[in-house]
């Protein structure tokens, strides 16, 4: 009873406290990290991941992957930019087109994934380089800048004193993504394609169209989070994305979303992105280069894995011995 009682603890709140001691060990040993100004400041870099990780929590519900993420990101990033800046395109208009495109980029790579049966994350990493290759071919290399001075109001402004908008629009989001999973119903259908797809179809639900609309939303959340990282940097550059996929996966996966599918909630998300970026913050602040930011970032994403790996296996062959013993009592 007692270990039930603590393998329920680790599963539910572990992550919760694993922020919280990282939390504590940063604030004694990285110098500046309490400050207010530094809180906010990670609060506006991670505004891009918390978005990015609503989306690609959808799509790892539903038993996919998209490795796409950061180069979605950098073309969106791109385009945008040269809208603004070399076509003189206004401000609203040119986030709509983006927004728009970025929405398509994820339909596209929902459809391919359904209609060709191939895995996700074969046509994901295919997609990343013809989306690497775009970005390069607009921008030439060369960053983009020069944008109307209103459009940096969304990245860098403040709201209430020194409340970034950029955590107002992440938080909206992810209020708007936990009640879409738990409350509307093609939310829950995510659940049920990851955790089962041929239960699913039995059970009358389209399973193509769910992973369609997944990978839709993860489209649209993305460039929208592309947005807000142009406005914050004013400048669009073809690598802004690069890599920005390992973030969100590992932000995804720590916070509980099971990388088999079926599993996972926005707030557990949320953590997983706090995770990230205060650890960031705080390896920065303490003058840990940025190779071995990489490799606790990698280690962190393997132990989650290979725990989640673990923790379901574990829950299987208890049911199997349960399903066995009622037979046996029968």
């Amino acid at each position: 009873m007692k270990n039930k009682k603590i393998v329920y603890f680790i599963s539910n709140y572990g992550i919760l406290f694993v922020f919280v001691a990282m939390f504590v060990l940063f604030s004694i040993y990285a110098p500046n990290f309490l400050k207010i100004n530094n809180i906010f400041n990670v609060a506006r870099q991670i505004s891009t991941l918390g978005i990015c990780t609503v989306g690609m929590s959808m799509v790892m519900i539903t038993g996919g992957i998209d490795l796409s993420v950061g180069y979605q990101i950098s073309l969106v990033n791109v385009c945008c930019a040269y809208m603004m800046a070399k076509a003189g395109i206004n401000p609203i208009i040119a986030v709509a087109l983006v927004i728009l495109m970025g929405t398509t980029i994820g339909f596209i790579n929902g459809v391919i994934i359904v209609k060709s049966g191939v895995m996700p994350l074969i046509i994901t990493l295919a997609v990343l380089n013809v989306l690497n290759g775009l970005s390069f071919m607009i921008s030439k290399g060369l960053p983009i800048f020069g944008f109307p001075k209103g459009f940096s109001v969304l990245g860098q402004g403040t709201i209430f004193g020194n409340v970034p908008i950029s955590l107002i629009i992440m938080a909206v989001i992810l209020v708007l993504g936990a009640f879409l999973l738990k409350k509307v119903y093609f939310g829950r259908y995510f659940y049920a394609v990851g955790s089962n797809e041929e239960a699913a179809k039995l059970s009358g639900i389209n399973t193509g169209a769910v992973r369609i609309l997944a990978h839709t939303l993860c489209g649209f959340l993305t460039a929208i989070g592309a947005v807000l990282l142009l406005s914050r940097t004013n400048s669009g550059l073809s690598s802004n994305g690069a890599g920005f996929e390992f973030n969100v996966i590992t932000a995804c996966v720590l916070g509980g979303v099971s990388a088999l599918g079926g599993k996972g909630n926005i707030f557990g998300a949320l953590i997983g992105c706090l995770i990230v970026g205060f650890l960031e913050n705080g390896l920065l602040l303490m003058n840990v280069s940025a190779y071995m930011q990489l490799v606790v970032k990698g280690l962190l994403l393997l132990t989650a894995v290979c725990y989640d790996t673990y923790m379901i296996r574990n829950s299987e062959r208890v049911k199997k011995i349960k399903a066995i013993n009622a037979n046996n009592e029968a």
